[in-house]
C-alpha cells in the first residue's frame, strides 16, 4: 500500500490495513481532531472485528487525538515517532490512553 499524501487518504486506507485479530474484541471510537492545512475531524470506529472511518465527529468517543494534520500524516508515513510526538506535545490524547498505546499496532 502506498504511503498516503493527504489526511483523507490516510483515513480511507485504515479499514483495508486493519488487522482484526490484533484488536481482539475491542469496541471503541477514536476521534482525530487534526488542525491546520488539510486537517479536519475524523472518527475511526472499531467494533465486531471491523474498522470504519467516518468524516466527522461522533458523540462520546472513547479517545480523542489532537495533532496538526502535517504531524499526524508524518506519523502515518513513519517519518515521526508517535511517542516522541506525544512527549514533545505535538500529539495530545484525551480519554483511554491505553487504547491509543495499542491502536497503532492494529494496522499494517
Amino acid at each position: 500500500m502506498d504511503k498516503p499524501t493527504t489526511i483523507q487518504e490516510a483515513m480511507e486506507q485504515m479499514p483495508s490495513s486493519f488487522q482484526a485479530s490484533k484488536a481482539g474484541n475491542t469496541n471503541a471510537s477514536v476521534q482525530f481532531n487534526l488542525t491546520g492545512e488539510g486537517g479536519g475531524t475524523w472518527t475511526v470506529k472499531i467494533a465486531d472485528g471491523k474498522c470504519e472511518t467516518i468524516n466527522g465527529p461522533v458523540d462520546a468517543p472513547t479517545t480523542t487525538l489532537t495533532a496538526a494534520a502535517s504531524d499526524y500524516l508524518a506519523m502515518v508515513r513513519g517519518e515521526l515517532n508517535a511517542m516522541s510526538a506525544f512527549t514533545s506535545g505535538k500529539l495530545k490524547i484525551a480519554g483511554d490512553m491505553m487504547l491509543m498505546m495499542k491502536f497503532q499496532s492494529w494496522f499494517a
